[in-house]
């Protein structure tokens, strides 16, 4: 998770704006805050909650092909930052036009492929942490733009947002007729909608927040008691400081540039360079998995270095004992099956989806090391395939597994499968959580391109659950997931901070 940068914000011409203030003094003053669902906390789609699509080419992958090419741009290149008058007039046409004779199911679909194809990518990790931190505290979180829900919707489910206000189309027998129904959430159009909003809901506007990053939302602004600038552009941030408002400045989700390219491409070239290297410095031995360790650190460490990656560990003591244990870490970015083995050091192994043997260079060199691989669209064989991954804790090695599964599209902790639990209740080892933050700003879910940047990993005290009832553990697992969302949400700064912070689920 990126923290908001202490430097000016960008307004739209790229000079300074107001200073902006720091997220964790704002975080801090939303738990410190009045809590309760009497208070909202509205979060403006385009430039609060997703950077914005500038050019055409950050777009481009997400409209080949399954057709409606016109329709895709129309609806990704509208999520702008700072959309002027005139942008979302030429937008309100444009999709008017395509939307005509389209059914609902078919743009809820292309709504969603856009999302997974493209939108994720561009989802802020500061405003994730804002919406979640907001949802501790108890508060009614809305989503509101004043573009469709085709747009808008599936983002608001992956976030876990069930308020969502934007503009909406009008249909007949489910087809839409290229119409606006009712008034757009333009400018006033989004303020009456959040007040009305308040009133049917309970919610005290005066309490209440706002976040969004265009001049167009001032009514919205005007209408709450806590408004904040988010990467505002040059008028709001005049009247943000003119009125004293916080302005918070969230790092741009940029596309990968030429040069990220070029180090990935030396990553793996790097990768395999150091694999090799590390199996011939052992080869002398004659021993598969002082080759295998050996593999992991020089082709880990070398992949990370030509990257440009670096990574920040809290708890590293837990890394180191007990052994052996099942290591759990979330799971947001392909290169977490660099980050993990670097972090842990040798005599791991770990559990793969079998989708990943088709990967021309993660498949054999995990194959190397011994990775199990499951395949999660047959459940007996799954549970079959695991059988032998407790003769290997119990034989010493170690594994590392996601729980959840599968990438997550955002920072959010997905749910845990308990096949992980399982097998460590079987073998009598603990449980030990990896917690991983920025993984997936280093690179997007679907993404093998890489980018300069400092991944933190905390890894927590280890979990015994010997004791724990195998038909019975689901409320324990949740806490265990638990343990990850807090940990995300209240990052440890110091190894004995990181100990008191956790200690607190751990009982």
């Amino acid at each position: 998770m990126s923290r908001a940068a202490a430097r000016p914000a960008a307004d739209s011409e790229g000079g300074p704006a107001n200073s902006p203030t720091d997220l964790d003094t704002m975080l801090s003053a939303i738990r410190s805050g009045p809590q309760g669902p009497e208070i909202a906390a509205v979060f403006d789609f385009g430039g609060a909650v997703v950077d914005g699509f500038a050019r055409p080419p950050l777009y481009r992958r997400a409209l080949r092909g399954r057709g409606a090419g016109g329709l895709s741009a129309t609806l990704l290149g509208s999520i702008r930052n700072g959309l002027t008058d005139g942008e979302y007039s030429r937008f309100l046409q444009q999709a008017s036009h395509a939307m005509a004779g389209r059914t609902e199911d078919e743009l809820d679909e292309l709504g969603v492929r856009l999302f997974r194809r493209a939108i994720y990518g561009h989802l802020y990790p500061e405003a994730w942490q804002l919406i979640r931190t907001h949802e501790a505290a108890g508060h009614t979180v809305v989503l509101t733009s004043s573009l469709t829900r085709f747009q808008v919707a599936p983002t608001a489910t992956a976030l876990g947002i069930a308020h969502v206000l934007c503009t909406e189309m009008a249909t007949s027998d489910g087809v839409l007729t290229g119409y606006a129904e009712g008034k757009t959430l333009w400018r006033n159009g989004k303020a009456d909608a959040v007040r009305s909003f308040a009133a049917a809901n309970g919610i005290d506007l005066s309490r209440s927040y706002a976040y969004t990053d265009g001049v167009a939302d001032l009514p919205l602004l005007a209408l709450v008691g806590h408004p904040v600038a988010v990467n505002p552009e040059r008028k709001l941030a005049a009247t943000a400081t003119g009125n004293a408002w916080p302005s918070l400045a969230f790092r741009p989700r940029q596309a990968p540039r030429p040069l990220d390219y070029l180090r990935t491409i030396a990553g793996f070239a790097a990768l395999l360079g150091g694999a090799v290297f590390g199996v011939l410095a052992k080869s002398y031995t004659g021993q598969r998995r002082k080759m295998a360790d050996a593999l992991m650190a020089y082709g880990t460490g070398a992949t990370l270095r030509a990257l440009g990656v670096r990574i920040r560990v809290t708890g590293a003591e837990h890394a180191r004992a007990p052994r052996p244990a099942v290591f759990l870490f979330n799971h947001q970015s392909q290169f977490d099956v660099i980050i993990v083995p670097k972090v842990l050091g040798g005599a791991v192994t770990g559990i793969g989806k079998k989708e990943l043997t088709r990967n021309p260079i993660f498949g054999p060199l995990m194959r190397f090391v011994g990775v199990t691989f499951i395949d999660r669209s047959d459940t007996h064989r799954a549970k079959a395939a695991l059988a032998p991954v407790v003769a290997t804790l119990r034989g010493g090695l170690s594994i590392a597994v996601s729980p959840e599964g599968t990438r997550s599209y955002t920072p959010e902790v997905g749910p845990f499968k308990k096949g992980a639990f399982h097998i460590a209740h079987q073998a009598g080892v603990p449980v030990i959580p990896v917690v991983i933050r920025n993984a997936g700003e280093i690179s997007w879910r679907n993404s093998m391109i890489a980018r300069r940047g400092t991944v933190d990993v905390a890894i927590l005290p280890p979990i015994d659950v010997r004791d724990w009832d195998p038909a019975a553990m689901n409320e324990q697992v949740e806490a265990v997931r638990g343990l990850f969302l807090e940990t995300l949400l209240n990052w440890p700064v110091t190894a004995s901070g990181e100990m008191e912070h956790t200690a607190r689920h751990s009982d």
